[in-house]
């Protein structure tokens, strides 16, 4: 590939929009970049199952022709943009990244899609992931394993796993993902990128093919956080299609892209800092926080006491929501059909069996479990009370401070192959991220060093509901500050 090439894809969108407008690059160059990008890395790495090459270079030439005919265009007019599988695009194909869904072409778009489409960006392909969303290092995609643009040999994290990694490579300068228990969040701090999750009801989830529908959420990948808000302005706002989506005016969130932390109060919860945290992640986050103390942040330890059952809660309501939600794929309607069967009960079955994979039958069946008669006030009814007093917790901790930090991940990215032997393990690796779904707060996670093996360490921050604009600027005073502002370089 042209070095050239290279370095446009290496440019924020921010960086890119600019150089856009004074005609410096044209859409179409920028565009062509990635499509060589992606055919040179994506079979080393795995990040997308579809490519829409033809699509993206008209949408391009659209784009210039815009501009050519000085149009007034929005700020991500003409970027190039990956979409995880799980977001409904019109006559491209959605998997999921599931032989359930292989011939399965929505006939429609979904909101977010149809936010970039009028932002007139353009869109590169179809992001891998986790098998319908249910992962923490990707390697439940039937169609094949993401790998860590880091390391080959570890994994990206997941569900949005193709997503971070497309970032991180340089194969998609930002991508939309999915957050239903930290899948934006782990696979940004594993690839040393930029993930939001944001407020439930925030950004519309209609199109959005359901996992755990009251945990879900879409939110985007970046490189930076100026970028993060530049997307938020396009997919954040009220959509009637969707009926949690909630009805408030919001913010232009690059208005809070400002250095200055003086005076915000943020807290470190003690439960985040105990056994299983590894001790380089522990280091890099308590240097984050004297980091924010020295610019004029207000330190400030506190306790959320039921963090310890937010694991068990989440896998109890999410894969109860999961069974409900996966019971439409039956071989009738549309998705995977048996080819032999005797009857219709036999249909049912051998598609299923024949269609999921391994995790999402797990998940299936724990949470039909939890559903039945005799068991639904044992687990489900209690974990439904358990995640009250999780977000009690957060209540509580916002009336002393503006923000909280702590850990993304407990650890950076593992071996492909390392946790798959042991299920419960993996869930465990998600202890830090699942309660802000469970309480449907907004959090970002950010770079904040490496660890002695080259890996990248995210730190997470967590906000008050609908506060993303608070998150923004302390996520980028710490990176207008350490000038750690996503990857560089992840030796490719």
């Amino acid at each position: 590939m042209e070095g050239s090439f290279l370095e446009l894809t290496k440019l924020t969108a921010l960086m890119a929009a600019e150089k856009i407008r004074k005609r410096e690059i044209s859409v179409i160059e920028l565009t062509n970049a990635y499509l060589a990008r992606i055919d040179e890395l994506n079979g080393a790495i795995g990040a997308y199952i579809t490519v829409c090459a033809e699509q993206a270079l008209r949408q391009a030439e659209s784009v210039q022709k815009k501009l050519d005919g000085r149009e007034n265009i929005l700020p991500l007019a003409g970027i190039p943009a990956g979409i995880k599988d799980n977001i409904c695009t019109r006559d491209v194909k959605t998997t999921c990244a599931s032989k359930m869904l292989d011939n399965f072409f929505p006939p429609y778009d979904a909101a977010v899609i149809e936010k970039l489409s009028e932002s007139n960006v353009v869109i590169l392909g179809k992001l891998n992931m986790d098998e319908f969303a249910m992962g923490s290092s990707n390697e439940n995609s039937w169609y094949m394993p993401v790998k860590n643009p880091w390391d080959h040999e570890r994994v990206p994290g997941g569900s949005s796993g193709g997503a971070a990694a497309a970032v991180a490579s340089h194969m998609s300068c930002f991508a939309l993902g999915s957050d239903t228990g930290g899948s934006i969040r782990q696979p940004a701090s594993f690839c040393g990128v930029v993930g939001l999750k944001p407020t439930y009801g925030a950004v519309s989830r209609f199109g959005l093919i359901a996992f755990a529908s009251s945990l879900d959420q879409i939110g985007p990948i970046t490189r930076d956080v100026a970028d993060c808000a530049l997307v938020m302005n396009v997919i954040a706002g009220h959509d009637p299609l969707d009926s949690t989506s909630v009805d408030i005016e919001y913010p232009d969130y690059t208005t809070f892209l400002k250095n200055d932390v003086k005076g915000l109060k943020i807290g470190l919860p003690k439960e985040y800092f105990g056994s299983g945290l590894h001790e380089e992640v522990k280091a890099k986050i308590l240097d984050a926080a004297k980091a924010y103390e020295s610019y004029g942040a207000i330190i400030e330890e506190i306790s959320l006491p039921f963090t310890e059952y937010a694991i068990p809660a989440y896998y109890i309501i999410s894969s109860a929501e999961a069974s409900s939600n996966l019971a439409r794929y039956d071989g009738i309607k549309y998705g995977y059909r048996a080819k032999e069967y005797s009857d219709i009960i036999d249909l049912y079955k051998k598609t299923r069996s024949e269609g999921f994979g391994t995790e999402v039958k797990r998940r299936i069946m724990l949470g039909t479990y939890a559903l039945s008669s005799g068991y639904y006030d044992a687990y489900y009814k209690k974990a439904l009370k358990v995640r009250r007093l999780i977000f009690e917790d957060f209540q509580k901790a916002y009336q002393k401070v503006d923000v909280i930090l702590g850990p993304t991940s407990p650890v950076t990215a593992f071996k492909i192959g390392e946790k798959t032997a042991n299920p419960l393990e993996m869930y465990l690796s998600d202890v830090y991220t699942v309660s802000v779904n469970i309480a449907g707060l907004c959090a970002i996670s950010l770079p904040c060093g490496f660890d002695s093996k080259g890996l990248p360490v995210g730190m997470q921050l967590i906000g008050k509901p609908f506060d993303e604009g608070t998150l923004i600027r302390a996520a980028y005073t710490y990176e207008s500050n350490t000038g750690k502002s996503g990857v560089t370089n992840c030796g490719i």
